[in-house]
């Protein structure tokens, strides 16, 4: 069922007041811009059910851009190499390029969805894989679910520096990686600094996604790029580098349905192999009841074998389902949007599930709470 207007709308200025604020100045500005603009803001309306977000309706426009690299608009594009800050013709140019070019960009918006491979936010996951390995006692099979290119399932294979103000900085991972990624961790009310291995031992990496990314479609990798926020041009050169990595080992991707194909992709696991599945921004593009229906699915799957969930979502759509009643993990009115890191376990159908952290949307620092 296509959103009307008014929601869409209504979708562009919140994303500009909770996700996009104190974050990304230009998308904040245009999105705001939008939400006010009739002609604009209808082109999100062409979105597929449940993709009609102000991110879906940047990306297009960012890939549109990206065709066009000599075009005006790319001097407020520092993904594009542009070094203009936000100003008074920021609006006007950027509503022209998208007016003109009307079509083109609807056209983007039907055929794609927001795929985002926020690379930072494995920093928030590594601590929480590992505790699930270290209660495994083995090396780990790996299953994204929602795994776009599958950028996380090379976690393991990234280095990571975690400053905390009691120990100074935490150095994991590889010593000899291409990428290393940074991550404030501070200490949520007598919480205990985590003890985070130097190494991860994984035997086995899957990804599940409606519409799995081979990077090796120029194109393909070309969206990805694009849904990257245009102001942040440090996350374009970790996506850049994390794609590189992955395309000397590509981890199994799998075409199918986050609930239906759940069992199909698990398989290519074997059981002797402690499963940990991984969500990360994912359960927002689904329904509520499919929500519900896909924690049901996960928990069915753990009476088969040995499993673990690690989910890195908003609170109110991931964690509250095995972990209810918990109002201190829900951002309070006026409080930027932050997600929660989890980890859940089944044991006989019933589900043990801690909430380990309070993490920034794109992995650039959390706050532990155990």
């Amino acid at each position: 069922m296509t959103v009307s207007l008014d929601e869409v709308k209504h979708r562009l200025r919140r994303f500009a007041e909770v996700e996009a604020a104190g974050v990304s100045p230009l998308y904040q500005h245009l999105a705001e811009r939008a939400a006010e603009d009739d002609g604009v803001a209808d082109l999100l309306t062409a979105a597929q059910p449940g993709f009609e977000t102000a991110t879906l309706l940047l990306a297009a426009v960012h890939r549109a851009l990206q065709a066009e690299p000599f075009h005006e608009l790319v001097n407020y594009y520092p993904s594009m190499g542009g070094s203009y800050g936000v100003d008074a013709a920021t609006w006007p140019m950027f509503r022209q390029f998208v007016v003109e070019r009307s079509e083109k960009i609807r056209a983007l918006v039907a055929a794609h969805t927001t795929q985002t491979n926020e690379v930072r936010r494995a920093a928030l996951l590594y601590p929480a894989v590992s505790l699930a390995a270290k209660q495994a006692g083995a090396p780990i099979g790996l299953l994204e679910v929602g795994c776009s290119a599958g950028l996380l399932l090379n976690l393991d294979r990234y280095g990571y520096r975690y400053q905390t103000e009691q120990s100074g900085q935490i150095v994991v991972g590889p010593t000899k990686t291409p990428l290393g990624l940074h991550c404030a961790l501070e200490l949520g009310p007598d919480a205990v600094l985590p003890t985070i291995p130097k190494k991860l031992a994984v035997a086995e990496r899957v990804g599940l996604d409606r519409a799995p990314v081979d990077l090796a479609d120029e194109d393909a990798a070309a969206w990805l790029e694009a849904c990257i926020w245009a102001d942040q041009p440090e996350r374009q050169r970790l996506f850049s580098t994390a794609a590189a990595l992955q395309r000397k080992s590509p981890p199994q991707l799998v075409r199918g349905d986050a609930i239906a194909d759940l069992d199909k992709a698990a398989a290519l696991i074997p059981t002797s192999v402690p499963l940990v599945v991984i969500t990360s921004h994912v359960l927002p593009y689904l329904s509520e009841s499919d929500r519900a229906d896909f924690v049901a699915a996960v928990a069915k799957l753990a009476e088969t074998r040995a499993l673990w969930w690690v989910s890195d979502e908003v609170y109110t759509v991931g964690l509250h389902h095995v972990l209810p009643d918990r109002d201190d993990l829900v951002p309070a009115k006026g409080q930027p949007a932050f997600s929660v890191v989890g980890l859940t376990r089944w044991d006989g159908g019933v589900p043990t599930s801690a909430a380990l952290a309070r993490a920034a949307m794109h992995g650039e620092r959390m706050a532990w709470l155990v």
